[in-house]
């Protein structure tokens, strides 16, 4: 067990847990996540690629599908079944071992308790106990029946006496008898092919055998070799977590700082983004202002120059209007109702009296003197240095780089020595040599296997010849009788051939008689012990209900919990059970993980004293970072947004404005106008009238195409400007304060309450830097789980032990008494059908004969007992 002790010990090194104590002794991890869950969640840590570890493959499996011959093995299931089938007493064998621990004694079987145990056992075992009792009753009544049988013969009773009776169904019963044993030895012989095959598949598999123990002695030593490069893998890895770490100190300058950068980013960007904007509105503002002034004064022009075109147009339509020609009774009322309509020729909006916004624009030009976008920028510069400030004053940091390279090699070498303390390779080259040594001596049983093979192979046929002997007389028999069989001869003047196969027959039936009772004598001990192995051995440890006998609590002693830790570990109370170790190795898991070996050694007090060194937090406690120098806004960019907010712009009637551009132009669309006037124009009849008339409105079009629409444009972009002035001048002494409220409270963070946050964020950093090791940790425990050491081989060495004994072997052996019990059955109508019919097969020293009545009115015969004829060739 020496190497398995090493096994287990070269294992046990990298085991972590994903958390630890929390009584543990370094106070440096315990403190950064005590202050993580105060303050938030830790920062998410870059993934490390530690790779793959390097996998073994094994060539084991543990699979057997018997074929055609499974058709026998399921058969041979049905009928344990059919005798068996109560379910496995795991509770029954349980309380058996506990109770008799100390040995069985006579004298104990007395006890209550150990009576309701028999009781119960019997009556589990009731089937096979039938059966048995069957058996036993036919290897001792078949000999004393079959001496009985000569005897009675002997004496003429029994079908002894050589005269044959003369019947009307002589030949039905002939045939009857002759179809009944044919039928018989036709079972006989599918038993025999049965046994036969059993006996011969034990014979193939084990070659299939040995296969198996060589697959697995080859799985084994893979394992044992490959172990060693896995762990070595292991402990290699740690330099790209302690790379990482350096690569992460080398740049602590953008990195911490790169992270205070973040956590105050949160209060002062969005108040500067908020200036930013403010300063837009600034530039918008001047723009609007500038569009309203320009506007309004087109506008002003305009409407004077389009209110005196207007005048002039009305008053030329008017003269027209005037013409004689009005006045014909037809024409006179399209005149008057163009008459009508010459008021609505005039303007309709009035800008003259809208407020001068001048004095506001040059207030607001005054303000944009000073660049507040540049200032501001200056302030984004001044808080986007943070990442370059952190760098200058932890220079201390970085020029203690080589003393902390220098622990972190400190710690590698710890762990390369943790995983040499135990001599790994010595140990696992003693155990290859004890599987080399192991294999060999296994293959030098093989010629005595063989050997032993052979020897079982020709005592089983030699048991099926037995079974043979007696069909080869009954098959004799029959041929002989049913070829030699004469319907014309009487009983006593039957063929020699006949009379051979009633003689053979009968051998058939004595020998029966010598050797049915020692086939039933193998039958039923084979029985008994095959089929109990059956229920009480094979099915179980295919269910796995085995297992849960052996991992009973308390099962071997009372002061001992666990069978297996007991064993391995001289530690009962490990809560590891056989069928967990199973099932983890049949899952191909790490053996660390199926023996639970975290148990047994506290890995974590390891990793604490070194992937987790409290030196490495000193280091970090000299970080002092000041950024009282960092500016968000200049006193010219505040005083730049107060007088904005005191330029006037909120002091604009803007109603007003809003109440004249919603109105139009002119009092009617000049379009709508001349369209109309031309169309009662058409009414009239041809003449100067008309003309005068669609030249009026020609006139009409054009004053609307060079004074309306340009004056409308001009609205259009006064109606936009207010209506921006407006946005922006909404509360904007409100907006003002609040962005400078934002601004004095960012900077407040930054002046006040900067080492807090530096503090808060050089944890968090270290944190990070904890967690590179934390994933090496993690992966080295989930590699130990899953990757390194898979235990495979040894669940395909309890399945290769399951599918030898089981599979190959027992039910084989249970399909051999299965077939030979059949046979053995069988022999008791075979021997009642050969007697009967060697009646009609052997030559008879007396026969009926029939003569003629005394009286001479009758015809009727009487038969009488007669001796055969002499025939000289006889």
């Amino acid at each position: 067990m020496l190497w398995t002790r090493w096994l287990v010990l070269l294992l046990c090194w990298g085991a972590t847990s994903s958390e630890r104590q929390a009584d543990e002794r370094e106070g440096f991890p315990a403190e950064v996540r005590a202050d993580s869950r105060r303050q938030r969640s830790p920062p998410p840590v870059e993934p490390l690629d530690f790779g793959f570890v390097p996998s073994a493959v094994y060539d084991t499996h543990a699979y057997y599908e018997p074929g055609a011959v499974g058709i026998l093995f399921h058969m041979v299931h049905a009928f344990l079944y059919v005798v068996q089938p109560n379910y496995f007493p795991k509770d029954l064998i349980v309380r058996v071992i506990q109770q008799n621990m100390g040995g069985i004694k006579i004298e104990e079987w007395r006890k209550p308790e150990n009576v309701v145990l028999l009781l119960q056992w019997i009556y589990y075992e009731a089937g096979f106990l039938i059966c048995a009792t069957i058996g036993i009753a036919f290897v001792v009544l078949t000999p004393i029946i079959g001496m009985c049988f000569c005897v009675c013969r002997c004496c003429e009773n029994c079908g002894g006496e050589m005269h044959q009776r003369q019947r009307k169904n002589f030949d039905c019963q002939r045939g009857f008898y002759t179809a009944s044993l044919i039928a018989t030895s036709i079972f006989i012989i599918v038993g025999v092919l049965i046994a036969y095959a059993a006996n011969h598949n034990v014979s193939l598999q084990i070659k299939s055998t040995r296969r198996l123990i060589n697959t697995n002695m080859r799985d084994m030593k893979t394992f044992a070799n490959n172990t060693p490069a896995q762990i070595e893998y292991l402990t290699a890895q740690y330099t790209t977590a302690k790379n990482k770490v350096l690569s992460e100190l080398d740049n602590i300058g953008p990195l911490l700082g790169g992270r205070i950068h973040s956590q105050l980013e949160k209060e002062v960007v969005p108040s500067l983004d908020t200036a930013l904007r403010m300063a837009g509105a600034m530039r918008e503002t001047k723009e609007a202002l500038e569009n309203v002034s320009s506007s309004l004064e087109v506008l002003q022009e305009g409407t004077g120059k389009l209110q005196a075109s207007l005048s002039e147009e009305r008053a030329s339509l008017s003269n027209t209007l005037s013409d004689p020609a009005c006045t014909n009774g037809a024409v006179s009322h399209t005149c008057n109702t163009i008459r009508s309509t010459l008021s609505q020729l005039g303007i309709n909006a009035d800008y003259s009296n809208l407020p001068d916004v001048s004095h506001a624009l040059a207030n607001v030009n005054t303000v944009l003197k000073t660049d507040l976008s540049n200032i501001i920028q200056k302030g984004y510069t001044s808080f986007n240095d943070t990442p370059k400030l952190v760098k200058e004053q932890t220079k201390n940091i970085v020029s203690a780089l080589p003393r902390v390279k220098g622990m972190l090699d400190k710690i590698g070498i710890e762990i390369i020595g943790f995983s040499k303390m135990f001599p790994v390779e010595a140990s696992l080259a003693n155990f290859t040599i004890f599987l080399n040594d192991g294999q060999k001596n296994i293959e030098s049983f093989y010629p005595q296997i063989d050997q032993m093979d052979f020897y079982r192979w020709i005592g089983c046929v030699a048991v099926l010849c037995m079974v043979v002997l007696v069909l080869a007389f009954n098959i004799l028999g029959l041929l002989c009788g049913t070829c030699g069989y004469d319907k014309q001869a009487t009983p006593t003047t039957r063929g020699c051939l006949s009379n051979t196969g009633g003689n053979l027959l009968m051998a058939g039936v004595g020998f029966s008689f010598i050797f049915a009772w020692i086939l039933m004598m193998i039958v039923t001990a084979l029985f008994v012990v095959g089929g109990n192995v059956e229920k009480l051995v094979c099915e179980p440890l295919a269910n796995r209900q085995l297992f849960k006998i052996i991992d009973t609590p308390y099962l071997v002693h009372p002061a001992k919990k666990n069978f297996l830790p007991g064993m391995l570990f001289q530690n009962p109370n490990i809560d590891l059970t056989l069928g967990s170790m199973y099932r983890e190795c049949y899952e191909n898991n790490g053996l660390y993980h199926a023996l639970q070996l975290e148990t047994m050694f506290n890995i974590n007090s390891f990793l604490n004293r070194t992937v987790y060194n409290r030196d490495l937090a000193k280091v970090f406690d000299s970080v002092q970072v000041d950024l009282q120098d960092i500016t968000l806004l200049e006193q010219a960019g505040r005083d730049s947004l107060i007088n904005f907010a005191n330029s006037g712009v909120g002091q604009i009637d803007y109603e007003a404005y809003l109440v004249e551009v919603n109105k139009g132009v002119t009092a009617v669309d000049l379009l709508s106008f001349s369209s109309d006037l031309e169309a009662q124009a058409d009414q009239l009849p041809r003449g100067a009238l008309e003309n005068a008339l669609k030249g009026h409105a020609s006139s009409i079009r054009q004053i609307h195409r060079e004074q309306v629409v340009p004056m409308e444009q001009a609205m259009s972009t006064l109606s936009q400007s207010i209506k921006q002035l407006q946005r922006t001048s909404n509360d904007l002494p409100v907006k003002v304060t609040n962005i400078l409220s934002a601004i004095d409270a960012a900077e407040y963070l930054i002046t006040h309450n900067a080492s807090h946050v530096v503090k808060q964020e050089t944890k968090g950093y270290v944190q990070s830097l904890v967690g590179y090791f934390k994933q090496y940790t993690d992966w080295v425990k989930n590699s130990l789980t899953a990757e390194v050491a898979q235990c495979k081989p040894i669940s395909n060495i309890v399945d290769s032990m399951e599918i030898v004994a089981c599979s190959f072997v027992l039910d084989s052996v249970n399909t051999f008494w299965f077939g030979l019990g059949g046979c053995c059955i069988l022999l008791i109508p075979s021997i009642i059908f050969s007697i009967k019919l060697a009646k009609y097969f052997r030559r008879m020293d007396t026969e009926d004969v029939f003569e003629d009545s005394p009286y001479d009115d009758t015809l009727t015969r009487f038969p009488r007992a007669s001796a055969p004829p002499s025939y000289s060739v006889w």
